[in-house]
């Protein structure tokens, strides 16, 4: 399975990714997000990239309309992953571009991402 959502029922949603993320389940994600966002407010995001490989190609990547509507809603976003992904993921999520507080975390750094986000 190429993601799954590891808890969605706190302030904190944990996602992990594996592999190639496709557009299809990055809708998803923020599906849920959306959802935890209109039950319980705002909220921070845990995403531990495993055996990452990057991207669709070819998918319509501009969409923008989850941001507009949420960034305000989202606190922390917290990605932990191999170092080499730490630019490209910056690039991706809009890193300094928009209100949400966003850092990257090597592998080995998960409880370090973990008390960032409290």
């Amino acid at each position: 399975m190429p993601f799954s959502i590891l808890n969605s029922s706190e302030q904190v949603i944990k996602v992990k990714i594996t592999g190639e993320l496709k557009k299809s389940e990055l809708d998803r994600i923020q599906g849920v997000a959306s959802e935890a966002i209109k039950h319980r407010g705002k909220i921070r995001m845990l995403v531990t990239l495993e055996n990452f490989r990057g991207w669709e190609r070819g998918a319509d990547w501009e969409d923008m309309t989850f941001a507009l509507e949420h960034d305000n809603d989202i606190e922390k976003v917290a990605v932990v992953g191999d170092p080499k992904w730490k630019g490209p993921v910056y690039a991706f999520l809009g890193k300094g571009f928009r209100p949400v507080a966003i850092e990257y975390f090597a592998s080995t750094d998960l409880k370090r991402a973990q008390q960032w986000l409290e």
